[in-house]
């Protein structure tokens, strides 16, 4: 190709990256601000490690700024190292050996003296290792066959059937499909409906990774605000209507129950108007429970709500759960809920992926559903124990942030002061041994980088240690962009 050819793709690539960064984003001191939004996009898996950057003088044009100041956030890059470059060979971006980033949205590993609140993930209690050990002395009735188990053992199945059963949706083992954890769930559930170009709706702001899935797939994502609060007649139901009428799509993706990132939880009668205006259309609806287990207040039932899939008819609803955020993350096993004809289409893009699913985890996984209501009693103590502390330690130290108490799940969706962005204060976090995700990352395009997701998985003294960091990163980024004006008003939803 010409290097008159190569012109045009080198303006488109400059053009994209621009869109990513957001012109709008930008203010004094530009070049830090700049450098700042590259540094974040890398963090959050947006823009690939070992990816080339474009040139300065395109990326110039495309933002509107001078080249001057461009060269200046690539050399800021360089210097902290998220980026590199060689003469002649142009600038690529990378990641520093202390950050732990591995991947769009996995944490690192563990490091000493550090503090990571990038991940919503409680650690493993004791009957995770007496599940394995009661499924070692099963396990040998199974060697006999060959161990592949086309969509997961029976026994398995027939549980997650009956405790769906039991919350109101009947459900036989035929409708149920074991997957590796809810992600693989979500992923064959939205491979056996969608093509490419499709549009799904997703409440805005909504877990990471299934943008990032649906970016993959070549889908379309349509944010839909997420406003529990609203009146009945403008509130998620109305919106989610509004939005299915002037996209046409041919799926929504929801989390009826404490929503990551928000712990938002739809009520009965929004649960029964959502769906009814989607069936209506032909929108096939994806639900995450991941999360339906963990209900924090006393005397919250989620049985006492319907899943959504009780409220449309056969197939309008697929269901995806797991363990691994009501048990541990280490477990990878979820399921899949539907109607046979689209879980056999789902289960052939799995088989293509990884085979068949490790038996000795899916015995545990027996084990660990029949103990799993009694387990659940001192987790979501625990849990509403860590929730308040990081409440109340964030309202006294960082009064100005608006932090709500969500009712479940595993996180809280602070909102900051007018002026801070989270990707500076979590830049600044990062000198003081503290990890954060980006607020940005739970949404599409520019949006929430005036909000941080602060998970309260860890023990307490670590959650109060984290809340220390960040008070003096806070302080930080203030110095480093310009102290916040007055903060917003109205509470945050969830």
């Amino acid at each position: 190709m010409t290097a008159a050819g190569d012109v045009p793709e080198a303006r488109r690539s400059a053009e994209q990256l621009a869109a990513l960064v957001g012109k709008g984003t930008l203010h004094p001191p530009v070049a830090a601000t700049l450098a700042l939004g590259l540094r974040a996009l890398v963090a959050d898996g947006r823009l690939p490690v070992g990816g080339r950057l474009p040139a300065e003088r395109e990326l110039a044009a495309a933002l509107g700024v001078s080249r001057v100041t461009v060269t200046s956030a690539y050399r800021r890059l360089r210097e902290s190292g998220w980026a590199a470059s060689r003469r002649g060979a142009g600038t690529w971006t990378s990641v520093p050996d202390r950050s732990g980033v591995v991947a769009a949205f996995v944490p690192g590993s563990p490091r000493d003296g550090t503090v990571d609140l990038t991940y919503a993930s409680p650690a493993g209690p004791p009957e995770v290792a007496d599940a394995y050990a009661a499924a070692l002395e099963t396990l040998p009735r199974m060697l006999p066959g060959h161990g592949y188990v086309a969509g997961g053992l029976a026994d398995l199945r027939a549980r997650v059937a009956e405790r769906m059963s039991a919350r109101g949706l009947p459900t036989t083992a035929e409708q149920v499909l074991v997957t590796t954890g809810a992600s693989g769930a979500i992923s064959g559930a939205l491979r056996a409906v969608l093509s490419p170009g499709d549009r799904v709706l997703v409440e805005h702001p909504t877990w990471p990774n299934a943008l990032d899935k649906l970016g993959v797939l070549g889908a379309r994502a349509v944010p839909v605000p997420r406003d529990p609060e609203g009146p009945a007649a403008t509130g998620f139901p109305a919106a989610l209507h509004r939005a299915a009428r002037e996209t046409s799509p041919a799926m929504a993706y929801l989390m009826p129950d404490f929503s990551n990132p928000t712990g938002a939880v739809m009520t009965v009668d929004e649960r029964v108007r959502a769906v009814a205006s989607l069936q209506q259309r032909g929108v096939v609806v994806l639900s995450d429970e991941a999360l339906v287990d963990l209900a924090l207040e006393p005397g919250d039932d989620p049985a006492a709500r319907p899943p959504l899939a009780a409220c449309g008819a056969p197939g309008a609803v697929l269901t995806a759960g797991s363990l691994s955020k009501s048990v541990w993350a280490g477990l990878r096993v979820g399921w899949l809920r539907g109607e046979p004809a689209l879980l056999a289409q789902a289960a052939s893009w799995a088989s293509r992926d990884h085979g068949a699913l490790p038996v000795l985890d899916q015995l545990a996984a027996c084990v660990l559903l029949d103990g799993l209501d009694a387990g659940l009693v001192g987790r979501r103590a625990r849990l509403r124990e860590q929730r308040d502390a990081l409440v109340d330690a964030l309202h006294e130290r960082l009064p100005t942030w608006e932090v709500p108490r969500p009712p479940g799940g595993l996180s809280l969706w602070c909102r900051l002061p007018r002026g801070t962005s989270s990707s500076a204060v979590a830049d600044a976090a990062e000198r003081h041994g503290l990890f954060l995700a980006t607020g940005s990352r739970f949404g599409t395009g520019h949006a929430f980088d005036d909000h941080l997701r602060l998970p309260f998985t860890q023990p307490v003294p670590v959650l109060l240690e984290g809340v220390e960091r960040l008070v003096r990163a806070a302080a930080d980024a203030d110095r480093a962009w310009g102290a916040p004006t007055t903060s917003r008003s109205g509470a945050l939803l969830g």
